[in-house]
Parts: C-alpha cells; sequence; structure tokens
C-alpha cells in the first residue's frame, strides 16, 4: 500500500554466530520457507513511491587491512514485502513497533484462490471461499495467521504484470488491477475466526480497483494488520505452517519491512 513516511539509516552488516536457549522445546522444527523479497532496485512499490535506494558508502580493505562494508538505505514503508500496522488506516490503531510479538507468530492457513484469479483478475476472496477451504480442511482456528494465495507471486517482479500497469504518478492508482480480500470477507475472519493477521501475494490486501480500501479500514479497526507482497505461497500446505512475520521495528510507523518466514511441519 502507499505511504508518506520515509525511513533513512545507515545499514551496517555484522554477522554473527548465536546459540538458542530459551524456548528450545516449544520452537517449531521442520522446512524454513523464506516468504520475503529481497529489497533491490526492482521490488515493487505503490505507483506513488519512488520506491527502494541503496548508497554504498564503504567496500574497500582498510588501512589496518581489514574489509570493511557499510550503506545507507531509504525506502517508503510500504513496499516490496512488508506488513500494514493498524494505524496504516486507523488514527487509533498501533504503531508497527508496538504490535505484540505474539500476534505476528502463529498457525498459518493458506487459501488458495488461485484457479479464480486465473479467469478474474480483479477477484475479491469472499467468504465462500473461505467456508470451501474450511469443508476441506477443518475450521480456521482461532488466532490463525491466514494467507491469501493468488498466483500472483509468480509475476512478481514484472511491475505490469503483477500490478496491472508499468506506469507511475498518481495517474497510475486508477489503473491498477490485482486480487484482495473483501472486505465482508475481512469482517467475518475477524469476527468469526478471531484471526490474528492476513497476507497477501499482491500489493494489497484491498484489490487493486478499490478507491476506499475499505478492507484494511475493516481488518485495521479490530487491530489486525496485513502482510502484503507476501512470497512462496505455493510453497506452503494448507495448514500445519507456523509464520513469524517479524517487520522493522519502526518507533510510530504505520508499517516497515517485513522478513517473514514459515516453519513446514517435519
Amino acid at each position: 500500500m502507499k505511504a508518506l513516511g520515509i525511513a533513512c539509516v545507515t545499514f551496517v552488516l555484522v554477522v554473527a554466530t548465536a546459540a538458542a536457549t530459551a524456548g528450545a522445546d516449544s520452537f517449531p522444527h521442520g522446512t524454513i520457507v523464506d516468504l520475503s523479497y529481497a529489497y533491490d532496485a526492482e521490488t515493487i512499490f505503490w505507483p506513488t513511491e519512488d520506491g527502494f535506494k541503496l548508497e554504498r558508502e564503504h567496500a574497500e580493505v582498510t588501512e589496518q587491512g581489514y574489509y570493511y562494508a557499510a550503506n545507507k538505505f531509504c525506502t517508503p514503508e510500504h513496499g516490496g514485502t512488508h506488513i500494514d500496522a493498524p494505524r496504516h488506516f486507523n488514527a487509533e490503531g498501533k504503531t508497527v513497533d508496538a504490535l505484540p510479538l505474539e500476534q505476528l507468530i502463529g498457525d498459518a492457513v493458506v487459501v488458495d484462490v488461485s484457479a479464480a484469479v486465473a479467469v478474474a483478475r480483479d477477484y475479491q476472496v469472499r467468504v465462500p471461499d473461505l467456508r470451501t477451504w474450511e469443508s476441506a480442511h477443518g475450521r480456521i482456528p482461532r488466532h490463525a495467521i491466514v494467507l491469501l494465495l493468488t498466483g500472483f507471486g509468480k509475476r512478481w517482479p514484472d511491475r505490469a504484470s503483477y500490478l496491472g500497469t508499468d506506469e507511475r504518478g498518481a495517474d497510475a492508482v486508477a489503473k491498477l488491477h490485482f486480487p484482495g480480500l473483501h472486505p465482508d470477507a475481512a469482517r467475518w475472519l475477524v469476527s468469526e475466526r478471531e484471526v490474528k493477521a492476513v497476507g497477501i501475494d499482491t500489493a494489497s490486501i484491498d484489490y487493486g480497483q478499490s478507491t476506499s480500501f475499505q478492507t484494511h479500514v475493516t481488518l485495521f479497526a479490530q487491530g489486525v494488520p496485513a502482510f502484503e507482497n507476501v512470497a512462496n505461497l505455493d510453497r506452503l500446505p494448507a495448514r500445519g505452517a507456523t509464520v513469524i512475520a517479524l517487520p522493522m521495528k519502526i518507533r510510530g510507523g504505520s508499517g516497515g519491512p517485513l522478513r517473514i518466514v514459515a516453519i513446514l511441519p517435519s
């Protein structure tokens, strides 16, 4: 989704080795799947945004004989694989730094609507789609993280294919065409299934032609964050995986870059 804030920070890469000592018995074991896209010059942002910029400051062997690298980057909060915190569309909603970690870790439910999207690019996931999933896989667990697989991840990073247009600027927003979650389904997930968060493999949890962003409004009024531009959802089972979604902790942020992974059951 679009955003106004820009976060510019200096980035220093430090590689360290650590041993996990707490909660080892309860931590899930299995294959780890990266659900995040890398940030680079091809990363897709809303048409009104400039995108990600990386400025190299150091990449050389120093006079002391060791190699040193440090870069500076600048990025909108909302672009690439990222989180929308409730504050994004709710003046009283939590900012990204205030979201409890427990809300960002949980059982994953993957609802595959790619067949419907293949027929209708502007498809909106509706309650019957969710009930059909439940008929096949059982009731969506309370406090699950629901991920919507539309098949659009295969289009990344082709802007025209992924967004519906490769144009930029305010006029391009009206030309966006991609699937999303219908507001009624968002309301059902929040009220009937009490989900922790929702995610999708498109640029917005609202479909591209939305002008009122009612799915955002509905979710964020109840404090439920959204994950957008999620990668590799086709590698996850319908249920059984565990999601860990850790955003950059931007104080006061309406969202931010997200490193999200899934742990598949052994």
